[in-house]
């Protein structure tokens, strides 16, 4: 299993570029892990984005020719918007949520199977093969229930990708957690390692900033940003979520000012 790949786009115009849309749909969640970016936790105000929102930002970024939009929080699946907003980005693109999968029992998961379709991906996140190597950062007992929501979108007939950050509690063991997915039935191309950063909660990891990250356009309540790893202020791009094409010319301009001084950023994270 490889880690985040690092290349030099070769354009900056979004076909070649293959841009992303990220949505912030809400801060809250049921899990309080330690190095979580975005400060999310069960305590935090819930900052939801709204499905008028939601549904401007995915008809643009269709507009725009986005290749693909990707939905988080916070815990998205804590919304009860949330459904009719990935019905609505997936009939329109490919869409990804990215879920603790710890959720999805009963009706939650009843509401989803509803919305099902080719376009619909769901992105867990999952830390280790084995219980102590995830738990370390998100908390007890949250390994099984991730483990067991993961098998019940499988039931359904989900494709599951899985999301792991890289961390010293992990990183000695994610051979097993190779090993472990593929018993899963889910293949490498579904598997994403990426480094600890040193952003929100984290007190430890890489130092990313505009800078060497490759740009993947993020939205919440308070504007547009360069990168879903962070929404501080040294990441953010503009004070109005809307239109995104304003804030898609001003990443252009400024990756083409970086290239010209050679410092183009080469570091995909997600």
């Amino acid at each position: 299993m490889d880690n985040p790949t690092t290349s030099t786009p070769k354009s900056c115009d979004p076909p070649a570029f293959q841009w992303k849309l990220w949505i912030y749909t809400n801060y809250d969640c049921n899990l309080k892990c330690s190095y979580c970016v975005a400060k999310s936790g069960p305590n935090v105000p819930r900052r939801a984005l709204g499905l008028d929102n939601v549904k401007r930002l995915v008809d643009e970024s269709v507009e725009l020719g986005f290749e693909h939009v990707f939905f988080t929080g916070g815990e998205p699946f804590l919304l009860n918007e949330i459904y009719e907003m990935l019905g609505y980005s997936s009939a329109r693109i490919k869409t990804t949520v990215l879920t603790n999968a710890m959720l999805l029992r009963g009706t939650r998961l009843e509401k989803l199977c509803g919305i099902a379709n080719d376009n619909l991906i769901v992105q867990v996140s999952l830390d280790g093969g084995r219980a102590e190597d995830h738990n370390f950062y998100r908390g007890p007992g949250s390994w099984e229930k991730a483990v067991e929501g993961i098998s019940l979108l499988q039931e359904n007939g989900f494709r599951v990708r899985l999301g792991t950050t890289e961390t010293p509690a992990n990183s000695a063991h994610l051979d097993k957690l190779c090993e472990f997915h593929r018993s899963l039935g889910i293949l490498d191309e579904d598997h994403f390692i990426r480094p600890l950063a040193k952003r929100g909660f984290s007190k430890e990891g890489l130092e990313l900033g505009m800078n060497n990250l490759v740009p993947e356009i993020t939205v919440n309540l308070d504007g547009i940003f360069w990168h879903p790893l962070s929404t501080d202020a040294d990441m953010q791009v503009s004070k109005k979520m809307l239109p995104l094409a304003p804030a898609v010319e001003r990443i252009k301009e400024q990756l083409e000012a970086m290239a010209l001084s050679g410092e183009v950023p080469l570091m995909t994270f997600t």
